[in-house]
C-alpha cells in the first residue's frame, strides 16, 4: 500500500491505516469475529485503499476531492482570516506552528501554506522595515526575548500591554498613526523583539 500509509500524508491515508489496524486487531483478539469474515474485511479494505491510491494518481479532479487542496493562510505578509476559518485554525495555533519552524514573529513571514497533511510550509520574508506599506512606529528601544501579542482578532491583550508598561490610549494612538481608526479593524498586532509594532488589518486587499 506504499509509504503514504506510514507517513500518514493525508486524512484518507490516516483513516485507512487506522481502519486496517483496527480490523487486524479485532481479527486477533475478538472471539466473536470468525477468521474468514475478518480476513475478508481486511482484504476488502486493503483493496479499497489500493484502488483509492490508483485513483489518486490517475485522476487529478478526484484527488482534489478526496485530499483537498493546500490553503494559503499568509500572503505577502498578511494574514488571510477567511483562509484561517476555512482550515479551522486560530491565530494561536498558527503562531504555534510558526514557532515550530523557528519563526517567532509574523512579520518575518512572506507566505505560509497549510498543506493537506496538516503541516505548515513557510517562506520567510526578506529584511524589510515596512509593515502594511508604512514604517512601523518604534515603541521602545529595549530588546524583547520574543514578540508579544497585543491584539488578536480585534481584542486587546491587556495583560501583555501591562507587562510592556503600555496602555490602550498609547495603542490607539499608534493605530491612528498607521491610518487605522478602530481597534476592531485590526486582526492581529504584536510588539517585535526590537520594540517595533507589527500590524495586520482585517480584510486585507491582496492582488
Amino acid at each position: 500500500m506504499g509509504k503514504k500509509e506510514i507517513s500518514q500524508m493525508t486524512l484518507f491515508n490516516f483513516i485507512s491505516a487506522m481502519t486496517i489496524g483496527t480490523l487486524g486487531g479485532a481479527l486477533v483478539i475478538d472471539p466473536a469475529l470468525s477468521l474468514q469474515n475478518g480476513i475478508l474485511a481486511l482484504a476488502g479494505w486493503s483493496c479499497f485503499t489500493v484502488l483509492m491510491g490508483v485513483i489518486d494518481i490517475k485522476f487529478k479532479p478526484l484527488r482534489h476531492l478526496i485530499e483537498g487542496d493546500p490553503v494559503i493562510v499568509i500572503k505577502h505578509g498578511k494574514i488571510l482570516e477567511n483562509a484561517l476559518r476555512k482550515t479551522q485554525l486560530d491565530i494561536d495555533a498558527l503562531r504555534t506552528m510558526l514557532r515550530e519552524k523557528d519563526i517567532f514573529s509574523l512579520q518575518d513571514v512572506e507566505y505560509a501554506i497549510f498543506e493537506v497533511d496538516g503541516k505548515l510550509s513557510v517562506m520567510k520574508k526578506e529584511a524589510n522595515p515596512f509593515v502594511n506599506g508604512k514604517i512601523p512606529p518604534v515603541v521602545r528601544k529595549a530588546f524583547n526575548p520574543v514578540s508579544a501579542e497585543i491584539v488578536s482578532d480585534g481584542i486587546i491583550n491587556r495583560e501583555n500591554l501591562a507587562k510592556l508598561k503600555l496602555d490602550e490610549q498609547w495603542l490607539c494612538e499608534q493605530f491612528q498613526l498607521s491610518g487605522i481608526k478602530k481597534v476592531s479593524d485590526v486582526f492581529y498586532a504584536e510588539i517585535q523583539q526590537d520594540g517595533s509594532l507589527y500590524i495586520d488589518c482585517r480584510k486585507d486587499l491582496l492582488h
